[in-house]
């Protein structure tokens, strides 16, 4: 008698679990048909193409923050590293090393990306020295490196604008603009490498230890430890890849605009946080994929682009920005609830 309802109600729970587990591709599918609709112009190439690019800065750091997230922390600094990258950027174009010795060693576009690499790299390196090594909880670490990072791009110029980056061909530097606004084979070459970067994240999650490791941490970090799991060195990891994704996109927008200003990557980090939790990446660590992330950066970017286009005020478009980054939690408390409810039912289903 009892058995019915109880099959009917784990069927039914499975089925919504189903649904907010491809919430972010429903939630694509509605704000592109939406826009589609009711923004003029929005499917026109030109607007594809800039609303690809928007996506592709977004995600890059929505990629890093998710390694981050999955292990159970967070990363407030991306937004500010990203401003400091694009000065060094700057600066290594416009003047170079100077080692005080009535010289200065300039450098062309490989050498300044590597070394603007190596600056995120570094950022995100003192992130994971504060959390593993000094205890630091990864909210105030992160927070205060945003404020150390900030404030070196300030310094850098004195709160001014680097203008005039095209490179100089005397130095090989000037093939800079080609990483923001080049093209190969018909795409932009920073969607080829959201592609090369995306790929390589997942499968660093879904093939490599490493990635069962970040998994096993954030899902239960005293436990991972106690298999055997370098729990130091995968926070490590995981904080210098953030810092990594975010030089890169520093270092992309530096290039686009032929131009760094230290207050560049503002609130970045909270369109990161958002695409990865509504790309299915759960706060409290161990759950979520790249390709997820890669989505809920889309679903941000043409939501910001399409309220742009119908003429939204910016003071909206944030108010909208941060009921999505709640909702997108709600969902995700509601979906681990829920799982561990199909869960349950699944075990008494067995056990009958």
């Amino acid at each position: 008698m009892t058995a019915v309802p109880a099959t009917k109600d784990a069927q039914g729970s499975s089925i919504l679990l189903t649904f907010l587990q491809a919430r972010t591709y429903v939630a694509l599918l509605l704000v592109f048909g939406y826009f589609a609709i009711m923004a003029p112009n929005f499917l026109s190439l030109a607007n594809t193409v800039i609303v690809a690019k928007h996506a592709a800065l977004t995600a890059f750091l929505a990629i890093g923050m998710t390694f981050v997230i999955i292990t159970g922390g967070i990363d407030l600094s991306v937004g500010s590293t990203v401003g400091l990258t694009a000065m060094v950027s700057g600066w290594l174009i416009l003047h170079g090393i100077d080692p005080g010795l009535g010289w200065s060693i300039q450098f062309n576009t490989v050498e300044i990306a590597l070394l603007v690499m190596c600056v995120g790299i570094f950022v995100g390196w003192i992130n994971g020295i504060l959390i593993t090594k000094l205890n630091v909880a990864p909210f105030i670490a992160t927070l205060g490196t945003l404020y150390i990072a900030r404030g070196a791009a300030l310094l850098s110029s004195g709160g001014r604008t680097f203008p005039n980056l095209a490179g100089n061909a005397e130095y090989g530097s000037d093939t800079f603009p080609l990483i923001g606004a080049g093209t190969f084979l018909g795409l932009p070459v920073l969607i080829w490498m959201l592609i090369v970067v995306g790929l390589i994240a997942a499968y660093i999650a879904k093939r490599t230890p490493l990635g069962r490791h970040i998994y096993a941490v954030g899902g239960n970090e005293r436990g991972a430890a106690l298999s055997g799991v370098k729990v130091d060195r995968v926070k490590l990891f995981v904080y210098m890849f953030s810092g990594f994704c975010a030089a890169l996109v520093g270092l992309i927008i530096a290039s686009q605009l032929q131009a760094a200003h230290p207050a560049t990557g503002e609130t970045f980090e909270l369109n990161a946080i958002a695409a990865a939790v509504l790309g299915g990446t759960s706060l409290s660590g161990g759950r979520g994929k790249i390709s997820g992330t890669i989505v809920g950066a889309f679903v941000i970017s043409i939501l910001a682009d399409g309220l742009v286009m119908m003429g939204v005020s910016s003071f909206w478009q944030t108010v909208i920005k941060g009921l999505v980054i709640v909702a997108a939690v709600v969902i995700d408390q509601a979906q681990s609830k829920l799982q561990a409810r199909v869960a349950l039912q699944q075990e008494a289903a067995t056990g009958r």
